[in-house]
C-alpha cells in the first residue's frame, strides 16, 4: 500500500466509548486502484473527496451485491463479506470515522441487523447538511470536527445502551484466541437464545459469525507484524482447529489465501480500523 498513506487517530474523549479510531487515507497517484477490503465487525461513517470535488470511489462491490454512485459521505454497517472499493484515476482523500461494534445501537438508537452489510447515503442517516458542510470545508481539521460534532448530537439525542452486550466486546477482544459463545454465556450467566437475539440486536451480526471475524482480522494483524515465521504458528497461537480451518476462514473473510497476503505484503495494510490490501 506504497501508493496511500494513512494516518490513525485517537477518537475524543467524549465518543471513546463509542469510537475506535480516525483513520485519514490520502492518494496522490493517478492510476485507478483496486483496494480489497476485509471485513472488520466494524461500522463507520466515510467521507471521501478527489481533487475535483467528486467522489473517488467509483463502486463498492461484495460478492453478493455491488452499489454505484457513491456518495462523497456514506455510512456503513459491520459487515461480514469482504469488499472491493474501486476508485477513480485521481488523487483522494478519505476520512473514516470507524466505530466500536455496537454504536449503531449506542449512537443511533438502531436495530444493528437491519444494516450489517449495507451503504447508507446522507438522507438515510439524518447528514444531508453534514454533507453540504464538509463540501464547503478546506481541511481536515475541520471536516473531522463537523464529523465529531454531528456525531454528538447523534449520542445526545438517540444514545442506547446495552452494557451487558458491551462487556460481552471487550471479553471476545481480550479473549480472541480462545472465546467461544458456550464460554460467552456462561462468563454473562445469560441464555444462549437471549443473548443471540441481544448480541445480534446491537451488534448487527450472530455473536460466532462475529468472533469469527474479528479472529480472522488478529491473524491478519499478527501476519503483517512479522513475528511469525509460519502461517501454521498463527494458526496455532489463534486456537485453531487445523491449518485447513484456518487457511478456510482466511479465504471466507479476506478473497485471498494467507499464503498470497504474505507475498504481497508490501501491497498490505492492517491497523486499528482493519485490513486491506491492492
Amino acid at each position: 500500500m506504497k501508493t496511500i498513506q494513512f494516518t490513525v487517530l485517537p477518537p475524543p474523549a467524549a465518543l471513546s466509548r463509542d469510537i475506535e479510531c480516525l483513520r485519514i487515507a490520502s492518494h496522490s497517484g493517478n492510476q485507478p486502484l483496486e483496494v480489497k477490503v476485509c471485513p472488520s465487525g466494524y461500522p463507520g461513517i466515510v467521507y471521501q473527496i478527489a481533487e475535483d470535488r467528486t467522489a473517488a470511489i467509483e463502486n463498492i462491490a461484495i460478492r453478493s451485491a455491488q452499489t454505484s454512485d457513491i456518495p462523497v459521505l456514506f455510512l456503513h454497517g459491520q459487515g461480514s463479506e469482504p469488499s472491493v472499493m474501486r476508485f477513480r484515476g485521481t488523487p483522494y482523500i478519505t476520512i473514516q470515522l470507524v466505530f466500536k461494534p455496537h454504536a449503531l445501537y449506542s449512537l443511533f438508537g438502531w436495530d444493528a441487523s437491519v444494516h450489517n452489510q449495507g451503504i447508507l447515503f446522507p438522507d438515510q442517516f439524518g447528514a444531508m447538511e453534514l454533507e453540504k458542510q464538509l463540501l464547503a470545508s478546506t481541511s481536515n481539521e475541520e471536516r473531522i470536527a463537523l464529523l465529531i460534532h454531528f456525531l454528538m448530537e447523534k449520542k445526545e439525542h438517540n444514545a442506547k445502551r446495552d452494557e451487558l452486550i458491551e462487556l460481552t466486546l471487550a471479553f471476545i477482544h481480550e479473549h480472541i484466541a480462545s472465546v467461544s459463545v458456550k464460554e460467552l454465556v456462561a462468563a454473562f450467566s445469560i441464555s444462549e437464545r437471549q443473548f443471540q437475539k441481544r448480541f445480534t440486536r446491537v451488534v448487527g451480526m450472530p455473536p460466532h459469525l462475529f468472533i469469527r471475524v474479528r479472529r480472522v482480522n488478529e491473524a491478519l494483524r499478527m501476519m503483517h507484524s512479522g513475528e511469525y515465521e509460519r502461517l501454521s504458528d498463527v494458526a496455532y497461537a489463534l486456537n485453531y482447529y487445523d491449518q485447513s480451518h484456518f487457511i478456510r476462514d482466511m479465504k471466507s473473510f479476506s478473497w485471498i489465501s494467507p499464503k498470497h497476503i504474505t507475498m504481497k505484503v508490501s501491497e498490505f495494510h492492517s491497523d486499528l480500523a482493519g485490513s486491506s490490501y491492492l
